[in-house]
C-alpha cells in the first residue's frame, strides 16, 4: 500500500498541498478528484518523488521512498505525467521500450523485449508498433504511453489526467483498459481525473481534494453523494443510480 503522512508542498509562500495524509490500498483503482488548483497533480508528483516534499513522508509497502535509489523506486512505482509530449521522433515500439530503462539502462535484453511485446499486444497496438507517435490519433498515442508504463512492470502505476484531450470514446477505452490491467495483473492504479462520472464508474476508491487538503476519502459509494460533492465543488450536484453506477448531473 501507499501511505502518505502530513505531505506538504508550497510555492512562493502558498501551500499547494497542505498536511495531506492518506492510505491507498493495493490492487485497486483510486482516483483523485477535485477542482483545479486542489493539489492533485502535485500530490501525485510527490508520491512518485518527481518533486521533493517540503514536509511529510511517503511509504510504499512500508519503505520510505526517500531511503532507496531512484532506480529501485522505478521498479516499484511508475508515473505518467499529463505533459507527456516528446521532442524526439519515436515509434511506438521505441517508446514502450523506454519503460524497461530501470532494468536495462537502455540495452534491452530478451526478457525486456518480451515485456515490450506483451505491453504492445495488451494495449492492442500491434498494427502501430513501427509507426511514429505523431502519426497516431490522440487515443492511440495515449495507449502507447500507457503501454510504456505497463512495460515498466511496477506494482504501482500513477497517471496524471490520462483522459486529458481525449474524446468520450477514447476515454472509455482507456478506463476499461486500466480496469482490465488491475484485474489481469494485480496492479494498483492511482489517477487524477477531472470527470467525476469516470471516477464514479471506474474507481474502487476516491480521494477528494480542495485547496490543498483532503476533504474526504473512501469507497466510490461513500464519496459520490450530493453532500460530499457539494463540499468539494461548491455546487449542487444531483446523483442518480444508472446501470449499477452513480452518475452525477451538474449541467442544470
Amino acid at each position: 500500500m501507499i501511505e502518505a503522512a502530513a505531505l506538504t508542498k508550497q510555492y512562493g509562500g502558498k501551500k499547494v498541498v497542505d498536511q495531506v495524509s492518506l492510505t491507498i490500498a493495493k490492487g485497486k483503482i483510486t482516483s483523485l478528484i477535485g477542482p483545479n488548483g486542489a493539489g492533485k497533480s502535485t500530490l501525485l508528483s510527490m508520491i512518485s518523488r518527481l518533486i521533493p516534499m517540503d514536509a511529510g513522508q511517503v511509504r510504499v509497502d512500508g519503505a520510505d521512498i526517500t531511503a532507496g535509489s531512484s532506480k529501485e523506486l522505478a521498479r516499484k512505482l511508475s508515473i505518467l505525467k499529463q505533459s507527456n509530449h516528446l521532442n524526439v521522433r519515436l515509434t511506438v515500439e521505441e517508446l514502450v521500450g523506454f519503460g524497461r530503462f530501470p532494468y536495462s539502462q537502455g540495452k534491452l535484453t530478451k526478457e525486456d523485449h518480451l515485456k515490450v511485446d506483451e505491453a504492445i499486444r495488451y494495449l492492442e497496438l500491434e498494427p502501430f508498433r513501427r509507426m511514429y507517435l505523431d502519426q497516431l490519433s490522440g487515443g492511440q498515442r495515449q495507449r502507447a504511453f500507457i503501454a510504456m508504463v505497463l512495460a515498466q512492470d511496477t506494482e504501482y502505476v500513477l497517471l496524471d489526467e490520462p483522459l486529458n484531450n481525449l474524446d468520450m470514446k477514447h476515454s472509455v477505452q482507456i478506463m476499461k483498459v486500466l480496469k482490465q490491467i488491475v484485474r489481469d495483473f494485480g496492479k494498483t492504479i492511482v489517477l487524477v481525473l477531472h470527470d467525476i462520472n469516470f471516477a464514479s464508474c471506474y474507481s474502487d476508491d476516491i480521494v477528494a481534494m480542495k485547496d490543498g487538503k483532503v476533504v474526504k476519502a473512501g469507497t466510490t459509494q461513500d464519496m459520490i453523494t450530493p453532500e460530499v460533492l457539494a463540499a468539494v465543488y461548491d455546487m449542487d450536484i444531483q446523483v442518480e443510480e444508472v446501470g449499477g453506477s452513480r452518475v452525477c448531473y451538474y449541467y442544470t
